[in-house]
Formats: C-alpha cells, sequence, structure tokens
C-alpha cells in the first residue's frame, strides 16, 4: 500500500515515465500501471496447489468420514486416526498436518451447509423452559448422580433450580409447583419442553405428542401451553436457553463437586447461587437479571388458591417386619398394621402413609430414600413389640437407625446401661422401652429430664420417669422427703371399751347347732 502510494505521489509531482518510476522504485512496470490506475492494490491470487501424495487416497477419507455419520459418536474417526489408518493400512508417508487440512475440508463438504438461526425475541412473561440436567455431588460420603430441575423464564433469564434423587414424574411436578411459588406467579403463554416421559407417553407424528394425564391435571391446574420441541438433537436450539443454563450453572456453581450431608442441603446451597445469579448479566445486556426480572415477574398470571397435588398415591401391603416397599426401598409403619394393605402418598421429597379404615389418618412419615434397596425405620413403630421381645432390641435396625439419627441419644444409653445392671437385661430393657413409649407424649427434653433423675435414684421405672419429667415441665422441684420427730408427742387417753370377739365365737356357736338340726 505505501509503495502504491510512493509512485503514484511521484508521478503526479515530478512527471515521470512508467520507465523511470520502475527504474526508480525497482518494480516491473505492470506494478507501475497497477498503481497509477487503482490506489489499492490487487488482491494476491492464492496459488492452486496439488497433492501428489494425498490426492489418490481422497476418496478413501472421504469413505471413511462418510460413515462416520452413523457410527457411535465417541467412536468417530479423528484427524490423527486417518493419519495413522493411512500409514497402516495405505502405507502413505505424509505428514500429519497434510492430513489434518484435508479432514478439514472434506468434513465441512460432506456435513452441508450449516443451519442457520433466526433471533428470537420474548415479551415478557410469555414463555419458559424446562429441562432436568445431570450434575454429581457427594452426599453423607456417597459420591452419587443427581437430576437438577430448572425452570427458565425466556425474557429476563430468571432461572429456578431444584436438585432430586430422581428424573421421576413427582420429581417433575414439585419441580413446577416449586418454580411457579419461586417466580410468584405462571408465564401466561407456553412451557417449551423436550420430550421427557413424565409428560409425554408417546411421540406422534409433527409435533403431536400423546401426553400423561396427571401432566394434563397440571397444565390445567395453572393454565399454561405447552410447547414440544423436536425430538433428537435437531429440537435442542428451540430450548437453548435452558439448555445453556444449565450447563452455566453446573460450572458456575457445582464445580468443584459439592460435598453436602443432606439433600435439604444441598437444594440450600442451590438457592444461595440462585439469589447470586440475580446480579449477573447475559452477554451485552445493560441490565442484569434481577432488573430484568423485577419488572417481568409482576406480569406473570397470578397462582392458583390451592397448590397442585403432586403425590402419587399407591396401595401398598405392610410385611411381616412392619415395613412397605415403594420403589424398591423399604419404609417402616407401626407394627400393629402388619398384614394390612395401606395407602402410600409418593411425593418428590417425603413419604406418607395413611390408614384407610382411619379415614386417611397419617400413621408415618419418611424422608424418601436417595437409594434403592435402603430401609428406614423408626424405633418408635416397634415398642409394642420390643416389649414382649425384649432382647431383639440390641441388634435391631431400626434401634441403629436411631442412634444414626440422633434420636437414640447417650442419655438413653446410660439409662439402659445403669437399668440392665440393677435390674438384669430383660427387665432393664422393658424399663428402657416404657421410657421411649413416653416420648410419644412428652418432650425430648422432660424426659432426658427423667432419665438423669431416674439414674441419680437408681429406681429405673418408666413410672417414676414420667413424674420427674412431668415435674421438669412444670418447673417444680421434688418433694423433699416428711421428717419424723425423733420423740413421739403422748396421745391422750382413749375411752373406748377395747375390741372383744365374744359375740364372734357365740356366732359360730349358734350357727353350728342350726346345722346340727338342719342334717338330723
Amino acid at each position: 500500500m505505501e509503495q502504491f502510494e510512493r509512485i503514484r505521489r511521484d508521478a503526479r509531482d515530478e512527471g515521470l515515465s512508467i520507465r523511470a518510476l520502475a527504474e526508480r522504485h525497482k518494480v516491473h512496470r505492470r506494478t507501475v500501471r497497477a498503481a497509477l490506475a487503482d490506489a489499492v492494490p490487487p488482491p494476491r491470487k492464492t496459488p492452486q496447489r496439488t497433492a501428489p501424495v494425498l490426492g489418490p487416497h481422497e476418496a478413501t477419507i472421504r469413505r471413511w468420514l462418510t460413515e462416520d455419520l452413523t457410527a457411535p459418536r465417541k467412536q468417530r474417526h479423528t484427524a490423527r486416526r486417518v493419519w495413522q489408518r493411512l500409514m497402516e493400512e495405505e502405507g502413505v508417508e505424509v505428514a500429519e498436518s497434510s492430513v489434518r487440512n484435508l479432514v478439514a475440508t472434506l468434513r465441512a463438504e460432506i456435513s452441508g451447509p450449516r443451519e442457520v438461526m433466526v433471533p428470537q425475541t420474548h415479551p415478557p412473561a410469555e414463555e419458559a423452559e424446562v429441562d432436568f440436567g445431570e450434575f454429581t455431588a457427594t452426599i453423607a460420603g456417597v459420591v452419587m448422580k443427581i437430576f437438577m430441575f430448572c425452570m427458565r423464564l425466556s425474557h429476563s433469564g430468571k432461572a429456578f433450580h431444584f436438585a432430586y434423587a430422581n428424573q421421576a414424574q413427582e420429581s417433575f411436578f414439585d419441580g413446577h409447583v416449586r418454580a411457579f411459588a419461586a417466580f410468584g406467579g405462571v408465564p401466561v403463554g407456553m412451557i417449551r419442553y423436550d420430550n421427557l416421559k413424565p409428560a409425554v407417553t408417546r411421540v406422534a407424528l409433527g409435533r403431536d405428542r400423546f401426553e400423561h394425564p396427571r401432566f394434563v391435571a397440571l397444565r390445567s391446574h395453572y393454565g399454561f401451553d405447552s410447547f414440544y420441541c423436536i425430538p433428537g438433537k435437531d429440537g435442542a436450539h428451540e430450548k437453548g436457553g435452558v439448555e445453556g443454563e444449565i450447563g452455566r450453572f453446573r460450572r458456575r456453581h457445582l464445580t468443584p463437586v459439592p460435598k453436602v450431608d443432606s439433600l435439604a442441603e444441598l437444594n440450600e446451597l442451590i438457592a444461595a447461587a440462585d439469589a447470586r445469579d440475580d446480579a449477573r448479566r447475559i452477554g451485552a445486556r445493560a441490565e442484569t437479571v434481577g432488573a430484568a426480572a423485577a419488572r417481568e415477574l409482576p406480569l406473570l398470571r397470578p397462582l392458583p388458591a390451592e397448590v397442585f397435588d403432586v403425590d402419587a398415591v399407591l396401595s401398598c401391603r405392610v410385611d411381616a417386619k412392619a415395613r412397605v416397599c415403594v420403589r424398591q426401598s423399604y419404609y417402616s409403619v407401626p407394627a400393629r398394621h402388619v398384614g394390612r394393605r395401606l395407602e402410600v402418598r409418593l411425593g418428590a421429597t417425603r413419604i406418607l402413609v395413611l390408614d384407610p379404615a382411619a379415614h386417611g389418618k397419617v400413621i408415618a412419615q419418611h424422608t424418601r430414600s436417595l437409594h434403592k434397596g435402603t430401609e428406614d425405620l423408626v424405633l418408635d413403630h416397634y415398642l409394642e413389640v420390643l416389649v414382649r421381645k425384649p432382647g431383639a432390641l440390641a441388634g435391631s435396625t431400626a434401634l441403629a437407625s436411631a442412634k444414626a439419627s440422633g434420636a437414640f441419644t447417650a442419655n438413653h444409653q446410660r439409662f439402659w446401661t445403669a437399668a440392665r445392671k440393677a435390674l438384669g437385661d430383660g427387665a432393664g430393657t422393658r424399663a428402657l422401652i416404657g421410657v421411649l413409649l413416653l416420648h410419644r407424649t412428652m418432650s425430648a427434653s422432660a424426659v432426658a429430664a427423667g432419665m438423669a433423675a431416674a439414674v441419680a435414684d437408681e429406681v429405673f421405672d418408666a413410672d417414676l420417669v414420667a413424674v420427674h419429667a412431668r415435674r421438669a415441665t412444670t418447673g417444680r422441684a421434688a418433694t423433699p422427703p416428711i421428717a419424723l420427730p425423733t420423740t413421739a408427742a403422748p396421745a391422750a387417753a382413749d375411752q373406748r371399751p377395747a375390741p372383744s370377739l365374744a359375740g364372734y365365737d357365740q356366732l359360730l356357736t349358734s350357727s353350728g347347732r342350726q346345722l346340727e338340726e338342719a342334717i338330723a
């Protein structure tokens, strides 16, 4: 560019000929003519290079790459693998860089033109997107896969996340209920989904779907429309907002792998992360996510008066160990229900067991297990049985669970040890079971105070523990023993006659005479 400028300046200022300009600037006369004709140099021509080594093998490489279109994604040819096969199978001596360039060119031809995306504008409160994402967490020392429900408002980009142990229908519905509650309303338009099994039972032609009746009930309850994306990767871009949000949230807030004691603690961390995300900006937007959400949330449709019931209703029979089996996990119920069929309400995070004979009274409640094949047993459910079988308490699974959860404390163990030492194993264990039964009507702190007093008095009786517990509840001190005087005061003289049995002897004599006369 600078050379063309100098040539044009010399021709303009000094009037030099083309030959003189070529000699002064040491260029060809064609270059001088090109500079005088146009101030911008013409673009360089890219030479058409031949590939004498790779040329005969281009068809083979093209065939390999075409076959990759139907091969598993993780078992397709890389440029290095193509280079290795050429050397091993074809005997070609060629540089790897040359193979890389040819593979890149052929892949662009084989895959065809890239799909063009049309930018979209989402009005406030109109649309949302829903999907599940996976991540790994360490819960109570166990590394496990967790599923994260995500609902994202398309306009503001505000998202709600919640972690579940599965992708079951209860979790899918519960995520909607929690998300709507967190947003304070429901999108007035549609929510975009892929073909999740909790919502879609079968994919029909086009965008028609056979929907699950319970999902239709959820949609009708909250009053939104559903939009289903094209199956497979072709439809991923139709809800790209939530797809990208799950990946961003996982990288930003779930890396490194979180370590928590329970799923509830994990969800507390996720809720705190959602609150922090209100301060972030999406791309080059001028306002934050929180500011955009402040404009959008008031425009959402108000929540219905009643919350949608997400629980699945099951009927389960109680086995001989006083357990019901729900989704391959076992949960205890009071032992008196053994052999009966009870109603179980299966939620996303908890399980309720109801007695149909008692008008649906809740008789047991458990946190839903994170693993299959586990046992969640409550010691209180087995106390009536343990009264008859005290020897079964020491090795019972329910006792181990109570110790692990902290329900069976060191105070209980201290009372039990002292009671067995004083009364023997059987009687001492029955005394402990009587104390455990007090927890049904008294607070844990009151029973603990009663046990401490009983151990101090070395009298191991559940009734005595109850007395001390009531005194601890009312705040009254124990009644001190009555002090008897050392010398008794003289009593007043009694003027009544001393008792006599003479009348009784006469009665016996008279009764015997009458009996003899009756026999005669």
